[in-house]
C-alpha cells in the first residue's frame, strides 16, 4: 500500500516572490489526489518540493515518518526511492532510447538480471501502449509518446508514491482518458499514493478521490472530491466549470469592477465560456473490470460519511445521493473503517486578498 504524505505550514518563495504560504494537507495513504490552479499558482513546484528538489523555507513535508526537510541526504535518497515521477514534458534521456530510458531505474536501484528488467519494461511499455517503439529515441516520437513513455518509467519500480505533473500536457484528449484510466487502475493493483497536478477540467471531475486547488498564493480547499465538487466557493466553482465569471481572470488578481463589467455582458447574453454549469457530482472514473477492488473508494467514501454533518445541507443532499449510486458495487458498501475526530476536511475561508485556512487536517 501507498504511504502518506503530510505537509504542514509549507511556504515557498524564489526571491522577493512568495509562490505560495501556510500550505497544509495531507495525501491519504492509497488514494488518488489531484491538486489543481490556474497555470503560475506553483502546481509543479509543489510536486518538486514534495522530492526535495525545491526546499521551501517554512513547514514539514513528512513522508512515511520522515520529515524530509531535515533528514540528511542518505536518508532523502533512501525516501525518493519510494516515488515514480512523471513530468510534464517527460524528462527523457535524448540520448538513450525508449527501452533504456524506461529501464534506467531499474539498473540504478535494483540488482536485477537484464531478462527480469527486460521482461518488466517491456511489461510497462505495453501498458502505456508503447510496444514496438522501445528503440526509437525522444526526439524522433511525439511529445504525447514521450509522456507515456515517462510514465512507463514511472512505474518500472511499482512505487508506492506516483507524482503526475500534468499528464493531459501534450496528449489528445482521447489519450489523456487513457492515461486518466492507467492511473486509476494502477492504483486498484498496487494501491499507491498518487499526486496528480493538472488544470485539466474532465480530469479533475472524474478522476482523483480527493481534490485540492492553489489561488493567489494559498491552498484554497482540500479534501474528498464530493465535498470539492458541491462546493460553493467562488474560485473552486469557477475553476471546475471553466468560466469567466468568478475570481479568476487573465491575470490571476481580478478586481470587484472587472467581476462586475463579466456580470453585466452574461446577464445581457453574452457567454461566458467553459462547460455547462454542472450541479451534483459526476461519476468518478472506475477501474477496468478485472482489476482488483480499488479499496481507495471505499476509504474515503467513508470519510465522507464521517464529515458530512459538517457541509452545507445541499453539498448533503447531493453527497448523499452519490453515495447511495455507488454503495453496494465498486463504492465501498459492506467495508468497514475506523476512523480518528482528528479525520477533518481542509476548508479554508476566502478573506478578500486570499485564503486563509481555517481548519486543516487529514483530507
Amino acid at each position: 500500500m501507498g504511504v502518506e504524505v503530510s505537509v504542514e505550514g509549507l511556504t515557498k518563495s524564489f526571491g522577493s516572490q512568495r509562490i505560495w504560504q501556510d500550505v497544509t494537507l495531507t495525501l491519504p495513504a492509497g488514494e488518488v489526489s489531484a491538486l489543481l490552479g490556474p497555470s503560475g499558482t506553483g502546481k509543479s513546484v509543489f510536486l518538486k518540493s514534495l522530492i526535495g528538489l525545491l526546499r521551501p523555507e517554512q513547514g514539514s513535508i513528512v513522508i512515511d515518518g520522515t520529515n524530509i526537510l531535515e533528514c540528511s541526504s542518505k536518508e532523502l535518497y533512501e525516501i525518493r526511492k519510494l516515488f515514480g515521477v512523471l513530468f510534464q514534458d517527460g524528462a527523457l534521456f535524448g540520448s538513450m532510447n525508449l527501452f533504456d530510458n524506461v529501464a534506467f531505474p531499474l539498473r540504478e536501484h535494483t540488482k536485477k538480471s537484464e531478462s527480469e528488467v527486460r521482461k518488466i519494461v517491456m511489461e510497462k511499455m505495453e501498458l502505456v501502449g508503447l510496444l514496438g517503439a522501445e528503440d526509437k529515441l525522444p526526439g524522433e516520437i511525439s511529445g504525447g509518446m514521450r509522456k507515456r513513455a515517462g510514465l512507463a518509467r514511472a512505474l518500472v519500480l511499482d512505487p508506492q508514491i506516483i507524482l503526475v505533473d500534468e499528464p493531459d500536457s501534450g496528449l489528445d484528449p482521447v489519450r489523456t482518458t487513457y492515461i486518466s484510466q492507467t492511473l486509476i487502475d494502477i492504483n486498484a493493483e498496487i494501491d499507491a499514493t498518487i499526486l496528480i497536478v493538472s488544470h485539466n477540467i474532465n480530469l479533475a471531475r472524474t478522476v482523483p478521490d480527493n481534490i485540492g486547488m492553489l489561488f493567489r498564493r494559498h491552498l484554497v480547499m482540500f479534501g474528498p472530491r464530493e465535498v470539492l465538487l458541491t462546493s460553493e466557493e467562488p474560485v473552486v466553482k469557477q475553476f471546475l466549470n471553466g468560466t469567466m465569471i468568478g475570481p479568476i481572470g487573465m491575470s490571476e488578481e481580478k478586481d470587484e469592477a472587472t467581476m462586475a463589467q463579466e456580470q453585466a455582458m452574461v446577464d445581457a447574453g453574452h457567454h461566458a465560456g467553459g462547460v455547462d454549469d454542472v450541479e451534483g457530482i459526476v461519476p468518478q472514473m472506475k477501474a477496468t473490470p478485472g482489476m482488483p477492488f480499488r479499496q481507495a473508494v471505499a476509504r474515503r467514501q467513508e470519510r465522507v460519511r464521517h464529515i458530512m454533518h459538517t457541509l452545507p445541507e445541499n453539498a448533503q443532499i447531493a453527497i448523499q445521493e452519490s453515495l447511495d449510486e455507488t454503495s453496494g458495487g465498486n463504492g465501498g458498501g459492506g467495508y468497514d473503517y475506523a476512523y480518528s475526530q482528528e479525520d477533518t476536511q481542509v476548508i479554508p475561508a476566502y478573506r478578500g486578498e486570499g485564503y486563509e485556512n481555517t481548519t486543516h487536517g487529514q483530507g
